[in-house]
């Protein structure tokens, strides 16, 4: 048996699925993409990052379903990987937006861990309909003079697939990250919950438009754009277990603190990210990397429910 199946032309080799994925895909067995940012040493440091995948995968399989991690690996891009792959995955130290997808294929990098919007584009090509992460990028503060917006939005109007997340980054403009997303006509449903998510909190204080108490609530809404030749994709905001969410006070402390260095150090785009998860961490004498964890598993618990259901096997 091969190592994986090409998903699209014969003749284009550029993204190669795994065996096990192509398998799932094809017998109606629910998959559930997923980033591999979160994965790299970019996401988490080591070992935090190795036990961050064996938790959402444990999730994955114990809900029944396949996951399909995304990636580039000696310049393909890959869902599902193999053998000694993740190795690789977790010890890399280069992204992969969607932007960077032909840059990364074209010419050949040795490996890449993928973002929200390159996993979404490599989900919607593989026929994957729902990836679970951590949390989606945004719009940033400051952005109506930097323009610093993050392509996981326009990938979520973009990709016919189910995002689960515990909502955005809490250091971005949430209000008005929820703003853009419906300028661009994606639906946010919140998942047991009234307020979007603020990744390490429970609660923005914004409203989310749309309330699901189940996987089968939020798999109908997946069927029913499918039906009706919705081309985007499903924002499904999913709040931090309740024992895992972080002190509010103190994390909004940590976040003005960084983002004043963010602006005094002139850091912009996805300098932006790892510099303010840091310094939380910091602030938070390491309680982020453990919340980090939990709401990453409770993501890829309530994404393979949502594929289960969506397939007929919840």
């Amino acid at each position: 048996m091969t190592q994986g199946c090409l998903v699209s032309d014969v003749n284009n080799d550029a993204v190669l699925v795994s065996d096990e994925v192509a398998d799932a895909l094809a017998d109606g067995t629910p998959v559930v993409a997923l980033e591999s940012t979160i994965f790299s040493n970019l996401g988490l440091p080591a070992p935090h990052n190795g036990e961050a995948y064996r938790r959402c995968t444990e999730a994955i399989w114990a809900g029944g379903g396949v996951p399909a991690l995304t990636t580039v690996l000696d310049g393909r891009a890959r869902v599902g990987i193999v053998g000694d792959e993740l190795e690789r995955v977790l010890a890399c130290s280069k992204k992969v937006a969607s932007r960077e997808l032909p840059v990364a294929i074209g010419l050949g990098w040795e490996a890449g861990v993928t973002t929200v919007s390159a996993s979404l584009a490599l989900a919607a090509e593989a026929g994957i309909k729902v990836f679970a992460t951590g949390g989606i990028g945004g719009v940033h503060r400051g952005s109506e003079t930097s323009g610093d917006i993050s392509a996981d939005l326009d990938a979520l109007a973009r990709y016919p697939v189910g995002c689960v997340s515990a909502g955005a980054k809490a250091f971005l403009d949430l209000a008005r990250t929820l703003e853009y997303l419906e300028t661009k006509g994606v639906p946010v449903v919140g998942v047991g919950t009234d307020y979007f998510p603020a990744f390490y909190t429970r609660s923005s204080g914004l409203d989310v438009p749309v309330r699901v108490e189940s996987a089968v609530e939020a798999a109908s809404i997946l069927a029913a754009g499918e039906a009706v030749g919705y081309r985007g994709g499903v924002l499904f905001a999913v709040p931090i277990p309740e024992g895992d969410a972080l002190d509010e006070e103190r994390l909004d402390a940590a976040l003005d603190g960084a983002l004043r260095d963010v602006n005094a150090a002139g850091l912009t785009g996805p300098a932006v990210t790892p510099f303010v998860l840091g310094r939380i961490m910091d602030a938070t004498d390491g309680r982020s990397i453990p919340a980090n964890l939990a709401l990453a598993e409770n993501n890829a618990h309530v994404g393979v429910a949502i594929a289960a259901a969506l397939s007929g096997r919840g």
